[in-house]
């Protein structure tokens, strides 16, 4: 059974039709769900890559224990200690690899509404030769002429594009919170229940929230001090409470009568992580976180209200784990293709998310704009730049949410609900 396990591994490394040959052993799964392990794992093992590179330690450790370090570094022209192999610029060169790997992969899936195609194959398997073009595309990352104007060029892309992934999680976040309170909404009128259920989560998360900020007050500011960090929570902390009164205002409800606490409670609680997340990345010197779910969320498509049927796992499809069709392979094959009618997520979005974590990642292991003093021993320190991105990402949730709010009240009539 080993050998013929082997194989079916061999087959899904060369092919997506092999995959059909994976043994008893192994788990069953959807291809939809095992591409996306792929890639994932594909984008993990660059990352941790990325911070070996940046260690100190590393380096330290490679140069006392290789054998002729220094000439081997010479004899692949990687300077005379590998310094072109460590630090901020060799992450920019690994990094720029995978982001140009999943652009690629963006632009080849763009409008495929099913796994039939050639071009799905492609997406859904040969993972040898997708790993052996991920290694060549980062390896020859090293080789563009002009590095330092490449590098200068990058590192703003870089920070462009980390700004839009992190724009796109806060969007999420949002929708995430609006979609919450309407399916659990929806369930009050067959079981009042739900009722006590959004009381209930409502009060802790409001809790949490509060706790966290009297928290802060007490263990990041001083009576005599800390003049900043008690404007940031005094601001803050006004933030949480105007999105709170703005969603159960009057005007609000009447166009938007899911609108609630339940939502500015999980982005209080949000408010309030990134809150702390920001002072903590301060440093001591200056001290006084790819569904269909999220691509129609990011397209404004929302499932009609009186269809909601309540579900404490609501980010998944109620249908069940089994269809018709993946009940016929239970005696077969381990792979369930569940994409025979259509494609279960939107492929290339999927793969520009992944674009923007290579750049959200990249530029977050280099410490944003402080980018030269970076080591991956000193990361949880903290940086100016950190607590500046961090803060901006509080504001921008915020604005997002109140977004969702106030947006329908300038319409002469709602064109949408959430």
């Amino acid at each position: 059974m080993s050998a013929r396990c082997c194989a079916g591994q061999l087959a899904c490394c060369c092919g997506s039709a092999g995959c059909s040959l994976c043994c008893d052993c192994c788990p069953r799964i959807r291809q939809s769900r095992s591409t996306r392990c792929m890639y994932a794992l594909y984008f993990i093992l660059v990352v941790i890559l990325c911070c070996i590179m940046m260690s100190k330690t590393v380096a330290n450790e490679m140069k006392e224990h290789i054998p002729f370090f220094e000439d081997m570094c010479k004899g692949i022209k990687a300077g005379d200690t590998c310094e072109k192999l460590v630090g901020y610029s060799a992450v920019y060169r690994v990094c720029f690899g995978m982001a140009c790997f999943f652009f690629i992969f963006c632009l080849l899936t763009l409008k495929i509404d099913n796994s039939k195609s050639c071009r799905a194959h492609i997406h859904n398997g040969f993972w040898f030769f997708k790993l052996l073009l991920l290694g060549a595309l980062c390896s020859g990352a090293f080789f563009i002429p002009d590095q330092e104007t490449f590098l200068h060029a990058w590192r703003y892309m870089g920070a462009v594009g980390g700004f839009l992934f992190i724009g796109i999680q806060l969007f999420l976040l949002v929708e995430f919170a609006h979609k919450w309170n309407k399916n659990w909404t929806a369930g009050t009128a067959s079981n009042k229940l739900w009722y006590a259920s959004l009381a209930l989560v409502t009060l802790i998360m409001y809790s949490v929230a509060t706790g966290g900020l009297i928290f802060m007050a007490v263990f990041y500011t001083q009576a005599n001090g800390c003049v900043e960090n008690k404007i940031f929570l005094g601001v803050n902390g006004g933030l949480c409470l105007l999105i709170s009164v703005v969603a159960i205002s009057p005007w609000v409800q009447e166009r938007q009568p899911h609108s609630g606490l339940l939502q500015s409670g999980l982005i209080s609680c949000y408010v309030t992580y990134l809150t702390f997340s920001a002072l903590s990345s301060k440093p001591v010197d200056v001290l006084t976180s790819t569904t269909r779910s999220s691509s129609d969320a990011l397209q404004g498509r929302y499932a009609a209200p009186e269809l909601e049927v309540a579900r404490c796992c609501f980010c998944f499809d109620p249908s069940g784990e089994d269809t018709e069709e993946q009940e016929q392979v239970k005696e077969g094959p381990r792979v369930i293709y569940d994409e025979k009618r259509g494609t279960v997520y939107n492929y290339s979005y999927f793969h520009f998310v992944f674009f923007l974590a290579s750049l959200y990642v990249m530029m977050t292991i280099t410490s944003w704009f402080n980018y030269e003093s970076a080591h991956i021993e000193t990361f949880l320190s903290g940086s100016p730049s950190i607590f500046w991105v961090k803060m901006a990402s509080c504001w921008i949730c915020v604005l997002l949410y109140l977004g969702t709010l106030v947006a329908p009240l300038c319409r002469p009539a709602p064109h949408f609900s959430v």
